[in-house]
């Protein structure tokens, strides 16, 4: 039988999504063909592969996720379903981001839609977070974003050495911080880089871990493009949306 698709105010809901691969878990691939999902969502799920990344970053029910600067909130969707009942997803944002996500920020969370997730929205330097409460958290191309200050456009500065902080103390032992970020090419300005193309060297996000309580378990390669070189802004039509991307999990000690 069909899944009908159904109205939700100026978005779409999917009819059946897409389904996982033989190595996702029974939970990732459910989320992934949720029929509730945004058409605007599934739209992209070909380019973002959500079932890998999630199964890469050993998302599991019961789970409590923190999805920081979740944006408009693809994942915090995902990872609604996959938690269920028993787990809990925290949705961050900032103010900032907002506007910039649009009106499916509003509509993604519109009458506790999202009956596992709790929203927070706050600037990185003002999260609190319990100590020892996460079991997991992602931050999905938004890395690039804590390297520079543009508070004319409502962007404050990020004490990224204070974010880390935090989430040690709040993340369990063995707990994964799932990152993903748009390729710059080595040898620029990093600041400079991430504020004009929104994008980082990989090796710029190594040496930002390199001294914290996290240590770097795993690549994946499975958003990686070749033909994107790196020159260009990511919101570029010639490679937004299908940008070169890296995948780093990492783990707490």
């Amino acid at each position: 039988m069909s899944c009908p698709a159904v109205m939700f105010s100026l978005f779409l809901f999917s009819p059946c999504g897409n389904g996982g691969g033989n190595s996702v878990s029974d939970a990732v691939a459910a989320a992934v063909s949720n029929p509730q999902r945004p058409l605007v969502d599934t739209a992209s799920d070909a380019q973002r592969k959500p079932d890998q990344v999630l199964t890469f970053f050993n998302i599991r029910p019961g789970m409590t996720v923190l999805d920081l600067f979740s944006g408009g909130g693809y994942y915090t969707e995902l990872l609604n379903s996959i938690v269920a009942e028993n787990g809990k997803v925290i949705a961050h944002t900032n103010a900032a981001y907002i506007p910039f996500a649009g009106e499916i920020y509003t509509i993604r969370y519109r009458d506790g839609r999202l009956a596992n997730t709790q929203t927070i929205v706050t600037e990185a330097d003002d999260l609190e977070l319990e100590d020892n409460s996460l079991d997991a958290t992602i931050m999905v191309l938004t890395w690039h974003d804590f390297m520079f200050a543009d508070p004319e456009n409502g962007w404050l500065a990020i004490d990224e050495k204070l974010l880390l902080d935090k989430l040690c103390r709040a993340m369990k032992p063995g707990a994964v911080l799932g990152l993903i970020d748009h390729v710059a090419n080595g040898g620029g300005d990093t600041a400079e880089v991430a504020k004009t193309l929104h994008r980082i060297d990989p090796q710029a996000v190594r040496d930002s871990f390199a001294n914290s309580c996290f240590r770097l378990d795993a690549e994946a390669g499975f958003l990686s493009n070749n033909e994107d070189d790196h020159t260009l802004t990511v919101f570029d039509p010639a490679v937004r949306g299908k940008t070169d991307q890296f995948v780093f999990r990492f783990v707490r000690n």
